[in-house]
């Protein structure tokens, strides 16, 4: 069924391809808005499949074919199964310079299901929805490169344009695994967006963050008439978390840590003998990130140290906070503002003004999914974590955000999953993909931009810089979902 449409998807796009002619820049802009907006349909179909799909972290498979297969049937050149990754991909068209890069992600959150129902309506069955709006992400970032590849074909103007496919942003850190293979360090500039509850372009930083699974062995016996016999691999995990909660009163404020028990036991008439604790460090340097999971390493040697079990431990993902690009940014701003925000139809206010219903505090009003924030420079991450961060200490970076989410809305919500399945994630992804396409010409025509970006970039990294990936030499986890989807199947 998916592949079929992705056929039929490919096909249709190929039949309304536009001619650009005209030579000044809002010409251009305005005809590659033009090519979007005929294309839209298409696009809206296949994000809304990837939608439905949710596939999670390294097994997004029929999620990555789709994509892949937009940008082939569009005449891009494109190798899978990159960095030892099977649903990672590289897509390119062109020759020569500048090379401009995109990124899409495609991977949703397991543990998190909805309709596309204003109120709260789980979907039984499903192990994950796209609580980030990353269906959205990978197909707008698609439908920008192909706009945009169509009119270095028809003008015949230099450059490169290379559609990253980045699996498992979600914990997974797919990106860092091709920035570790070598495949960004040829860029020129990179491009990215995310779906969000606004309109924005800052130059912003996240925090760096390392996880770990924790896995804590012991000896089964009977709770009640040996327990004497037993040593409780539980308990390691309880004495490990206990102790990294003390750890809290000693770490810096901007620090965060948060873990979840992934097995404890089945039943308490018998004492353990495997038990994991999932946890994340995060800090806005990765120096400290690592330091922190150092420590956390250590705690929870000494947590089976006293509760007499062993414990053996996974790095599962380590990235590096992102590093702003202020010239970059203020690019994308621009064309940003120049595309505007999203205006909601009278069925859809009343759909937002239900979904504001179920939040906890106050929410903006709906009307601000209409505005474009003002641009700001975070130096400093305060919020969550990306695997961009790698990409943006490889090279010069930027990114935007479009209010595919009611205004107020979380990430990692089910209001989240909902509103992206609807006209109001579709209509934050064309603005997404107008923005990034007017970015990606811009950078294509005015070769000091560019300049101005990479003068930064390497300023802002410094001249003894030297990249050291906080995943270490560790390959791809691929199997890191497979208990969720396990749990499933069962």
């Amino acid at each position: 069924m998916h592949k079929t449409l992705s056929v039929w998807l490919v096909l249709g796009l190929n039949a309304c391809f536009l001619t650009f002619g005209g030579v000044s820049a809002q010409s251009t802009k305005d005809m590659l808005a033009d090519f979007i907006d005929e294309n839209k349909d298409s696009y809206e179909a296949v994000a809304q499949e990837i939608w439905e799909l949710a596939e999670v972290g390294y097994m997004e498979n029929e999620s990555s074919e789709m994509l892949q297969g937009l940008l082939r049937s569009a005449g891009f050149e494109v190798t899978s199964g990159v960095a030892g990754i099977p649903t990672a991909f590289v897509a390119s068209y062109g020759g020569g310079g500048p090379i401009i890069g995109i990124m899409g992600e495609y991977d949703a959150l397991p543990g998190i299901t909805q309709s596309r129902s204003a109120g709260r309506d789980p979907i039984l069955g499903k192990i994950a929805g796209h609580a980030c709006g990353h269906h959205l992400f990978g197909t707008g970032s698609v439908a920008a490169a192909v706009a945009v590849k169509d009119w270095l074909e028809q003008t015949g103007a230099p450059g490169t344009i290379r559609v990253y496919g980045t699996p498992a942003e979600e914990g997974g850190a797919g990106k860092v695994y091709m920035v570790r293979e070598g495949l960004m360090d040829d860029v020129d500039v990179m491009l990215h967006w995310h779906a969000g509850s606004q309109n924005e372009a800052n130059a912003e930083s996240s925090l760096a963050n390392k996880s770990g699974k924790f896995r804590f062995y012991g000896q089964s016996a009977h709770a009640a008439s040996a327990p004497w016999r037993g040593r409780s691999a539980l308990d390691g995990v309880e004495a490990m978390h206990s102790m990294v909660n003390m750890m809290r009163e000693h770490v810096t404020p901007a620090s965060r840590i948060h873990y979840v028990v992934t097995a404890g036991g089945s039943a308490p008439n018998v004492i353990p003998d495997f038990a994991e604790s999932y946890i994340y460090v995060r800090h806005p340097d990765p120096n400290e990130v690592r330091r922190m999971f150092d420590w956390v390493t250590e705690i929870a040697a000494g947590a089976a140290m006293g509760t007499e079990t062993r414990v053996e431990h996974e790095v599962i993902h380590g990235i590096y906070n992102v590093l702003p690009n202020e010239a970059l940014g203020r690019v994308m701003h621009a064309n940003l503002t120049a595309v505007g925000g999203v205006e909601y139809t009278e069925e859809e206010h009343q759909y937002a003004e239900t979904i504001q219903t179920s939040f906890l505090e106050g929410a903006p009003p709906i009307e601000r999914a209409m505005v474009i924030e003002p641009f700001e420079v975070v130096e400093v991450g305060t919020g969550g974590s990306t695997d961009v961060g790698d990409v943006s200490w490889t090279v010069p970076t930027a990114g935007l955000s479009t209010a595919t989410w009611v205004p107020g809305t979380s990430a990692h919500s089910w209001q989240a999953v909902a509103a992206g399945g609807t006209d109001i994630g579709n209509k934050g992804m064309i603005n997404a993909a107008k923005a990034l396409a007017f970015t990606m010409y811009d950078l294509f025509t005015e070769p000091n931009l560019i300049e101005a970006a990479q003068e930064e970039f390497f300023r802002r990294r410094g001249p003894d810089y030297v990249y050291e990936p906080l995943v270490g030499d560790r390959e791809p986890p691929l199997d890191y979902r497979a208990s969720v989807v396990g749990k499933g199947n069962n």
